[in-house]
């Protein structure tokens, strides 16, 4: 059986060589272990970035009731990346019973989506805010194709480009199941479901709202397959897009939503 000292005689040159061969190999060892405690710093770094909310500019994904704001929650309390929900923010100015809320809620209630010219001012400001400087969740915009465009041009312009296309993916019959049998606290705000007769955070009534009755929850449905869904093929082109499947435990889908993220 071969070994070195066959390959390589002990002459003077055979020495220099056998010499050499220690040299670069013990090089080779010392540069690999650089190499990965290097790798392991820059692991290290990431998920301390993403534990200080660095950086973490995500689109959320998903039809109406997938969950895209469970999942939000979730990395806001983790991360403290600031949350920037569309919905929110409309059923806020219709509850304030301001112009923009009352033009809003005629398309809300109706299930269809509110015209561009509506939220992309509202969401832009809202990216000018202190609390977005160190990463944002944006949840329901952008919901069109010209929407992710606009989008797409004003981080561009911010220097804050996206990191992530989140999409949180559930079968249209379990978003039916799952809105209609939804109820909100007019008090604090809680969504609970029908089985609750009265808030069990602050023992507020709850009530059905008017866009989650069984009609205009399909309609939203239509309204997202044939208006939204185009997005998934845009940020899939723009090598963004993670798929993860909503119809599992909350705290399943998290895990898989972390992974994704690399945190």
């Amino acid at each position: 059986m071969l070994n070195l000292f066959d390959i390589i005689d002990l002459r003077p040159g055979g020495f220099f060589l056998w010499a050499l061969f220690l040299f670069m190999g013990r090089e080779y060892v010392v540069m690999q272990s650089a190499l990965s405690v290097l790798r392991y710093n820059r692991a290290v770094d990431h998920k301390i970035e993403l534990s200080k909310g660095i950086q973490m500019n995500i689109v959320l994904l998903g039809a109406p009731g997938a969950g895209k704001g469970t999942q939000a929650a979730k990395l806001i309390e983790e991360f403290g990346t600031a949350h920037i929900s569309t919905g929110d923010m409309l059923r806020a100015a219709v509850k304030a019973g301001t112009p923009l809320g009352k033009k809003a809620k005629s398309y809300m209630d109706a299930g269809d989506l509110v015209p561009d010219d509506v939220i992309i001012g509202l969401v832009l400001e809202r990216l000018q805010e202190d609390d977005t400087k160190n990463g944002f969740i944006l949840d329901g915009f952008p919901r069109t194709s010209a929407q992710a465009v606009a989008l797409d041009a004003e981080l561009s312009k911010m220097d804050r480009p996206l990191t992530a296309a989140l999409l949180i993916d559930v079968e249209p019959e379990v978003i039916v199941k799952r809105l209609t049998s939804r109820r909100m606290c007019k008090e604090c705000g809680y969504i609970g479901s029908v089985a609750d007769a009265s808030c069990p955070k602050c023992g507020g009534e709850m009530y059905q709202r008017d866009d989650d009755n069984e009609a205009t929850v399909r309609n939203r449905l239509d309204v997202y397959e044939k208006s939204t869904s185009p997005l998934i093929d845009y940020y899939r082109g723009c090598n963004l897009l993670v798929s993860i499947d909503g119809d599992r435990d909350v705290d399943v889908v998290y895990a898989d939503v972390k992974k994704a993220l690399g945190c």
